[in-house]
This record gives structure tokens, sequence and C-alpha cells, in this order.
């Protein structure tokens, strides 16, 4: 794509946990040639006698390289007033992007504002995967990337990335006990990473260039997690007696009252028959 003028672009998407964004203004000439790839793979396996399983991939890829440069603009409008008084549009260049990965907690933020030329390449690359075995296995990836290759003209230029420390493969519903399993959503977890990664983050860059610049980057952060809860089957006192069942259940307030009838101390052989043979 190529224009002279006044420009405005705006590009989102999301794919399961993963969201990138791309935009940008000014005035003067664009040059552009963007491209983007997109998945959103949700699998559930639920079988009648063996564990359940649900796995799911979200992936997107944007790639741009633009060029810009800055200059006044007069555009006449329409047939009215403004096509014989064009309207001046002096609006310095800004691109913005960003990404993040709500599976792994991961942020990555790069704009350049008020710059006369910018010249730039840019990859994105997002990737979250969740493995849920009902038994129950957590096991997943996610993985951020953003390659910058650019060089700015008179402008001011940012660059910042956030990691969280929370683990969401342990993350609990909202009754605190209960592992919350569809991760599907944004719900809790954009919430769970603002909470989190904005106070004691694992990971924080701040970086602010003005002036003029080559900047390159390659920022790449992948975040693998493995947790594996293991739940007792019911009831556990069949198998191995009550002597044998865990500490928790032994201490449980309410298995306490049927002490008796767990460790058979309450049994009392008869002395004779409840109900005597009639011959």
């Amino acid at each position: 794509m190529q224009t002279t003028g006044y420009f405005q672009t705006y590009l989102y998407a999301r794919s399961g946990n993963a969201a990138v964004k791309n935009y940008a203004h000014g005035s003067g000439s664009l040059k552009s040639d963007s491209t983007l790839t997109y998945q959103d793979w949700d699998k559930q396996n639920h079988p009648l006698y063996t564990d359940y399983n649900d796995f799911n991939q979200n992936c997107i890829q944007f790639k741009e390289d633009v060029s810009m440069v800055y200059a006044p603009i007069n555009i006449a409008i329409g047939t009215g007033y403004y096509a014989t008084k064009p309207m001046d549009y002096m609006s310095l260049l800004k691109e913005k992007s960003w990404v993040k990965n709500y599976r792994a907690g991961t942020s990555m933020h790069h704009e350049v504002e008020y710059a006369h030329a910018l010249d730039k390449e840019l990859e994105i690359n997002v990737k979250e995967k969740f493995n849920y075995t009902y038994d129950p296995v957590w096991e997943g990836t996610g993985y951020t990337q953003m390659k910058i290759n650019e060089d700015v003209t008179d402008g001011k230029t940012h660059i910042g990335v956030l990691q969280s420390n929370k683990d969401y493969a342990g993350k609990l519903g909202k009754d605190g006990k209960i592992p919350l399993y569809d991760f599907t959503s944004l719900d809790g977890l954009g919430s769970g990473m603002l909470s989190s990664a904005w106070k004691n983050p694992a990971i924080e860059i701040d970086e602010d260039y003005w002036g003029t610049s080559h900047i390159e980057k390659n920022m790449t952060l992948e975040v693998p997690y493995y947790k594996k809860t293991s739940s007792d089957d019911w009831l556990p006192c069949c198998f191995g007696g009550y002597l044998t069942m865990p500490a928790s259940f032994v201490g449980d307030a309410k298995l306490k009252s049927a002490k008796g009838i767990f460790d058979c101390t309450c049994f009392k052989a008869p002395s004779q028959a409840q109900f005597p043979r009639v011959y």
C-alpha cells in the first residue's frame, strides 16, 4: 500500500489468550506492506472410560515493513466549504505496536511518536498452548516474540517489556479451592496479569530514546509450566482402611464423628442371632 496525505491505520487480533495491536497515524507519505497470520485451535476429547483431555493452541503472527515521511498536507474535502478552503494536516508520525500473552503473563510494547521519518521492519510472534488431562495434569507454554529493526528521524521511541511472576498453571477459581481449568477466556487472567505483573514483576524493561536513532531488538520470552495435582478416589478408606487415609481426611470434623465406623471400633459381634432360623 502507498499513499500521500493524512493516514490512520488500526489493527487488532486476538486468538484465545494471545492479542496483538498495531496503530499508526500522521500526514505525509506512507508505504506499507504487512501480513497477519492467525490460528485458533480448541480440541476436547472426553471418552467414557478414560481420562478427559482439553487442548488449546492459539497463535498470531504479524509482519510489517513500513516507511513514513512527514510533510504538511492541504486536502480539499467534499464539494462545500472545505472544497475551496482546504484543510491543513500537520500531524507528526506515530506508530504503536503491542503484544500480550495472557497465558504467560507477558506484555511487549513499542511506540514511535513525534517523528519526522520512520523506516521500520517489525515481526511479532505470539503463541499459547494449554493441555489439561483430567486427573489432572496441567501443561502448557506461553511464547512471545517481538523483533524490531528501524530508523527513526527526530522522534521519540519507547520500548517496554513486562513479565508477570504469577503461576497461571496453579490458578484457582473464585472459591479459592477448585482449579480453574477454563483458560480459553480472558476473564480472570487479564485481572491477574494486572495485579501481579505491575507489582513485583519477574521482568521489567523500560527504554526511551529521543532524536534520531537506529534500533535493533529481538525480544523473546518463553514461559513453560507443568503442574500435576492428584486427588484420592472416593472412598479411599475402602482400599486401605481408615488409618491409611490422608491426614487431611482424618482431621476433617465430619469424618471425626464417623471414626467408629471407619476404624471398625463400633462393631461388636452379636451374642445371638438377631433373626433366629425357623425350622
